[in-house]
């Protein structure tokens, strides 16, 4: 068996604003593993300046990784489980790794799921039309570029531009779409603070809100179940589950806050695995998720969606960020009317 790595920066189409940053591009790492004349891969993605491992020693712990890989894969197919350190340590590492031996397991074709509808074509996934921060001239062009593409539930990114401007733009939607033609959600990526959340939540809630995610900062348990409890606008989990790599501490995370959903990211949870984790944990609270996609190029996109569908939630899921790059990898994934479905009359391009 052998395993190596490469890197690649993905350009976006324009620059993307969060509430934290402002991205031109975004760096990741592809991941192939070889054996019998079979190769696995898998995407390690990322986020430069948000994500937990974003470290200096990123590419030394992928080359570590490289040169176990045969005791890696061993324990892993024996046990199901990756290396503990990587969960912790280098959560999109145990993400490109899981998928990349499970690609190899199923014959290295990109299918991460065995038999999956999503990935014979049968079966496409709902999914939301991200709408990213920016001036009202941007967000107003990328709204209307999203209705007219079919889609039925909108994700609008709040918090990087002045709030009344964000709150007229949702108010537009809402004057033209009752909430059972458009579903908005919202991602205010912990933008909002303690003094002023409740305030803008009430204001929010106006425009009938399907969700928000994470309104304030990860790790203010206290405040957090307190909103949600209120239930101004029903709060979607994010940044406040990366980190917690532990089934105790995960099922304690979400009996404290309570929320009414969880969004589960692969890349910055730990994988598959740990996400069937999140998943079960939050079944026995009855707390709905869906699962949304991290920048991925489309290869991590790929394994995040036959996973999703594999798992029949039944929600609008966040798989639409293959679509952002003037550079991805040619791939079957397709978006049509508001869902992703894989063609299987196109191929994937070599890395």
């Amino acid at each position: 068996m052998r395993a190596s790595y490469h890197s690649y920066s993905l350009e976006f189409k324009r620059p993307v604003l969060t509430s934290r940053a402002r991205m031109t591009h975004k760096h990741g790492y592809y991941l192939t593993i070889e054996q019998d004349g079979v190769t696995g891969t898998g995407e390690c993605s990322y986020i430069e300046g948000l994500s937990i491992d974003d470290l200096p020693h990123y590419e030394a712990a992928l080359r570590s990784l490289c040169g176990q890989m045969s005791q890696i894969a061993d324990a892993y197919y024996h046990t199901g489980k990756l290396p503990a350190a990587l969960l912790d340590r280098f959560p999109s590492i145990a993400f490109g790794l899981e998928t990349a031996l499970l690609d190899l397991k199923n014959g290295g074709k990109h299918e991460i799921i065995k038999g999956s509808d999503f990935y014979q074509g049968k079966k496409a996934i709902p999914i939301n039309g991200l709408v990213w921060m920016g001036d009202e001239g941007f967000m107003r062009e990328q709204i209307a570029q999203k209705l007219a593409d079919g889609f039925s539930c909108i994700k609008i990114k709040v918090g990087a531009i002045d709030f009344d401007e964000e709150c007229r733009l949702i108010e537009s939607i809402r004057a033209n779409y009752s909430p059972a033609q458009i579903e908005i959600r919202l991602d205010a990526n912990g933008a909002f603070t303690a003094a002023n959340v409740r305030e803008k939540l009430k204001r929010l809630s106006t425009y009938k809100i399907h969700s928000i995610e994470q309104p304030i900062k990860p790790q203010q348990y206290l405040l957090m179940h307190n909103l949600c409890r209120e239930n101004i606008i029903p709060i979607a989990l994010d940044e406040e589950l990366i980190g917690t790599s532990d089934s105790f501490i995960r099922r304690r995370l979400l009996e404290t806050i309570r929320p009414q959903y969880i969004i589960l990211k692969p890349s910055l949870l730990g994988g598959l695995a740990a996400c069937d984790d999140w998943v079960a944990a939050a079944g026995k609270l009855n707390i709905p998720w869906w699962a949304t996609s991290a920048l991925e190029g489309n290869i991590g996109l790929n394994a995040i969606a036959q996973w999703a569908a594999s798992r029949n939630t039944g929600m609008v899921q966040g798989l639409g960020t293959g679509s952002l790059y003037t550079n991805n990898i040619s791939s079957p994934l397709v978006i049509e009317k508001g869902h992703l479905r894989y063609d299987e009359t196109q191929n994937w391009a070599a890395l």
